[in-house]
């Protein structure tokens, strides 16, 4: 079988530009796929945020134009290859030469012009034609329509599929119906519920479900989830009818991103064979946040943006209880002023138990994930998750709501038979999460032995990128 030619479209890829998830998977989901065999090239925005020893190491390929509705803009490529993975960037210094990446006024004008340079810029990628475009979440997802409308005539394009991954249903990228003719040329047709009409809107989702030929989620219980109104984000009726053309794929972890053997962030290294050194990771973390200098004692930690999603209004009903044990309490995050207050107001009146770091710091993460015993991921809805992942790569035992991802991932520590690998919840509940923590508490208090068994179970969690490259393979080969 001749090789497989996957254009991997994105708005964010770590290392240079990555504000959540999607950054890591856009990284190292297209490094696993490489070393299976599979020829893949990711493109992205050429971002303002980008550091420069990035736009100096990038080349020119070429420049061109890009209709937008009834204008032309310029846009140019560019290249870099990192890490073995060919990146390529759309450049417009209009568009992207911003603060922030997403949360613009004009974010539908931004992704209107990438997707249209996206499927400009194939003509001039060297000695590649794809065979599939992989494109991901809102921002990428009306390609499969204007693929259809605008290209699939031209020899370059004919039989070129299209897989879409939906990694947070959430966001969806909803506009005025303007939008169809100002910026996507695409005529009123398409305003129809068939199409991409959204109530009175158009959304660019819509258009990646109904136009793809393949739709995949980062779980395989957020593709079953997906399907009901609750979790469905008013998509959940078109989700059910296209169910045959949808499938859950768990995302991963790059090992050689997280691997608390070599790890510089932290300040003693460890694995699996001397995992008991993983406490001198959390001395050093209290050192370093002004907490109390005390092995001991059970620190609970929370990486996250401080948004709803993240199960942060059961935190807030029942923040005086966690406090009241004989804890520590970490947070690194930022997001809703509500939440950021709240963490910043009780670490003033606990300053002995909580550290609110109101920030967001990848070094500080690592230090979370390797100085902590608990990583607290209460969420309401989890596509996926990463932090239970990492945390298990660094032996922090997780405590999530068993929904998405975390379902997929994190299964209830047994005493008797020592199976398992963390603590879970079902109900969307504050004292149901509380009554979790308190189990991890006492288990931690009371019986070393297991909660050391339990360590080493997460450390010896799979959650590499290996198995998941596979399934991605086959699908593509599925539509070859």
């Amino acid at each position: 079988m001749s090789a497989i030619n996957i254009l991997f479209i994105t708005s964010e890829s770590d290392p240079f530009i990555k504000v959540g998830g999607l950054g890591d998977v856009s990284y190292a989901l297209p490094k696993a796929l490489k070393k299976i065999g599979v020829n893949i090239k990711v493109i992205l925005p050429n971002h303002g945020t980008i550091k420069n020893k990035f736009k100096k190491e990038m080349k020119f390929v070429s420049s061109f134009s890009v209709p937008v509705g009834w204008r032309d803009q310029k846009a140019s490529l560019f290249y870099l290859k990192y890490n073995n993975i060919d990146f390529y960037f759309i450049d417009n210094e209009y568009y992207f030469k911003r603060h922030i990446p997403y949360g613009n006024y004009d974010d539908g004008e931004i992704f209107s012009f990438f997707s249209r340079a996206t499927l400009e810029s194939i003509k001039y990628i060297p000695n590649f034609k794809p065979n599939i475009l992989h494109c991901n979440d809102w921002h990428t997802a009306i390609i499969p329509v204007l693929l259809k409308e605008f290209y699939s005539h031209l020899n370059l394009y004919k039989n070129i599929k299209t897989i879409f991954t939906i990694h947070n249903l959430k966001y969806q990228g909803v506009f005025n119906p303007t939008v169809l003719q100002d910026l996507l040329g695409l005529n009123n047709s398409y305003f129809s519920e068939d199409k991409l009409k959204f109530y009175d809107n158009i959304s660019f989702m819509k258009g990646g479900l109904n136009y793809s030929d393949i739709i995949t989620t980062v779980s395989d219980s957020y593709a079953k989830e997906i399907m009901y109104p609750f979790f469905g984000e008013n998509l959940d009726g078109l989700i059910y009818h296209l169910k045959d053309k949808i499938f859950g794929i768990i995302n991963g972890i790059d090992y050689s991103l997280y691997n608390p053997r070599n790890d510089s962030y932290i300040s003693n290294t460890y694995g699996i064979t001397n995992y008991l050194e993983k406490v001198k990771n959390k001395t050093s973390l209290q050192k370093k946040l002004n907490l109390p200098i005390n092995e001991n004692v059970f620190v609970i930690g929370l990486v996250s943006r401080l948004v709803s999603q993240k199960g942060l209004d059961l935190i807030k009903r029942v923040l005086d209880e966690i406090l009241n044990l004989n804890i520590q309490f970490i947070i690194l995050g930022s997001g809703d002023l509500q939440y950021e207050d709240l963490f910043s107001y009780y670490s003033q009146i606990y300053p002995d138990k909580l550290s609110a770091n109101i920030t967001f710091s990848s070094s500080l993460a690592k230090e979370i994930y390797a100085g902590c015993d608990l990583f607290l991921m209460p969420s309401l809805f989890e596509p996926c998750g990463i932090g239970q992942l990492i945390a298990m790569r660094y032996g922090t035992v997780p405590l999530v709501r068993s929904v998405g991802g975390l379902k997929d991932t994190v299964f209830p520590f047994d005493k008797t038979t020592k199976k398992g690998n963390g603590f879970t919840f079902h109900s969307y509940n504050a004292h149901d999460m509380l009554s979790s923590i308190e189990n991890a508490y006492n288990l931690y208090y009371t019986d070393k032995k297991s909660w050391n068994i339990l360590i080493k179970s997460c450390m010896r969690f799979n959650c590499n990128w290996n198995e998941s490259a596979k399934k991605y393979k086959s699908l593509y080969s599925s539509l070859i």
